[in-house]
């Protein structure tokens, strides 16, 4: 007997990058679906600190600000971080790889498919 799916979101995300134009999907538990949340899930699942994103872009062209916009996201919807400006004009490219920074998302572990 088949385990019940559990209740979530799947946008595809992105670091916004000249070299790099994958998308990974995400998991978000429908119940705590938020700005933050996006941001701290994201975050986790492609290696970075969440302190370097200066913004998340719903593609092609719409910003996310608040909560009420993370809720009208459709599943594999495709968002991008876009990254802090370091010391020059060039956003911080940094593409980790999956065994640098390891993030394990328990719900998603649960799903069936």
């Amino acid at each position: 007997m088949a385990e019940p799916q559990l209740d979530v979101k799947k946008p595809s995300v992105r670091i916004q990058s000249h070299k790099e134009n994958d998308f990974i999907e995400v998991e978000l538990d429908r119940q705590e679906l938020s700005y933050q949340n996006l941001l701290q899930v994201s975050c986790c699942e492609l290696g970075i600190n969440p302190e370097q994103v200066e913004k998340i872009r719903k593609l092609p062209n719409t910003l996310l600000r608040k909560d009420k916009d993370i809720l009208r996201l459709l599943d594999f919807q495709e968002v991008e971080l876009i990254l802090m400006k370091n010391g020059s004009s060039e956003l911080t490219e940094y593409t980790p790889s999956l065994l640098e920074k390891p993030c394990y998302n328990s719900n998603a572990a649960k799903l069936t498919y």
